[in-house]
């Protein structure tokens, strides 16, 4: 009886074990609808780590927040990249993290690392700026606005399309960028200032797609009529990319003075009670690796977060870094930003 009995533990125990390393073998990622990467970058993770990884794609960056408060007791993945730094201190406000401080942080720039909790890991950056048709302003002999107010001018009256900040990424990096440059409290406040957008016949559609394919006057391309769109710092090169005829050259540009463009950081963190804490801290320092880093210009069109990667050839020649880009601290957007929404929305969509 008493071997029986020490026969169905030692079963119970290799079966538990087994179950144990199965799950320690899978890490799921929480990410937003954009993610990509090379499946042989992937595999090769997957080999050295001796993991599967499973990509859980929700939606854009706030929902995928949003999922993961919701689901904070009991996480929907090991791993969550995609938060920003428009939604971080939301995040980091419902304590969904669980802090690690990676090796690979050495090479990350230091200026993208939010604080020293390392609740959160910096991966890329990108800025949202006005993006332009090139020929369209050649042809007609017009200056490229060179700051947001010349924006109001009656020369560029029709010319912009912008998205919803209520439900567009970019739409709310640009409408930040307004409040960096004209505050919510003076005799000129941002909402001034769109109201003149408004009376300069600005057009406002729901997202980004909408905006670029739809929108968006590109000269040569069957599309919309407004020669500015609101996008990004990094949309020519894919222009090129994706060119019928790459060696004719980008026929967009961005416009990237001072404080016209928004700085967007993309962020990965652990969740707290992740099932394989283990293999997500791999899977964060692989996010850091050369081998992912050197992958992100041309899946996902954004910069490396590393400063020792070398840029493809077409995103080194025809992506721009704004130097000064706006600014708004990330715990005033939390504090403030369904109100300023709100009051954007009364003002615009009337």
């Amino acid at each position: 009886m008493f071997v029986r009995q020490i026969a169905a533990v030692l079963v119970l125990t290799v079966v538990g074990a087994v179950a144990f390393a199965q799950e320690a073998e899978r890490v799921v990622v929480l990410t937003h609808d954009s993610f990509a990467m090379t499946e042989e970058v992937l595999a090769a993770f997957e080999k050295h780590a001796g993991v599967t990884v499973e990509i859980l794609r929700s939606g854009d960056a706030g929902q995928m927040v949003n999922q993961a408060i919701l689901s904070k007791n009991n996480p929907l993945g090991d791993v969550l990249y995609g938060v920003d730094n428009t939604f971080l201190s939301r995040a980091l406000a419902a304590e969904i993290f669980t802090p690690y401080e990676s090796p690979e942080l050495q090479y990350v720039n230091v200026d993208f690392i939010p604080d020293d909790t390392y609740r959160v890991t910096p991966v890329d950056f990108g800025d949202v700026c006005l993006n332009y048709d090139i020929a369209y302003f050649e042809g007609n002999d017009l200056n490229l606005p060179s700051s947001l107010s010349d924006l109001l001018r009656p020369e560029y009256r029709g010319l912009l399309v912008a998205e919803n900040p209520a439900t567009s990424s970019p739409g709310l990096a640009f409408l930040l960028a307004t409040i960096a440059e004209y505050g919510v409290e003076g005799e000129f406040t941002y909402l001034d200032y769109w109201q003149e957008l408004y009376d300069n016949d600005i057009l406002v559609v729901d997202g980004w797609t909408d905006a670029y394919y739809g929108e968006f006057k590109v000269t040569g391309r069957d599309t919309g009529s407004r020669p500015m769109v609101v996008s990004y710092a990094s949309s020519p090169p894919a222009e090129v990319l994706y060119s019928e005829n790459p060696d004719a050259g980008a026929i967009t540009g961005a416009i990237v003075d001072d404080n016209m463009c928004f700085r967007q950081i993309e962020y990965v963190g652990i969740l707290a009670g992740a099932a394989n804490e283990g293999a997500a801290r791999q899977f964060v320092d692989f996010m850091l690796s050369p081998a992912f880093q050197e992958e992100l210009p041309l899946n996902m069109f954004v910069f490396p977060a590393r400063e020792d990667i070398m840029l493809p050839e077409v995103f080194a020649e025809y992506a721009l870094i704004p130097e000064n880009p706006a600014h708004v601290d990330p715990a005033e957007i939390e504090a403030n930003r369904e109100e300023w929404i709100q009051a954007w929305m009364e003002v615009m969509l009337r």
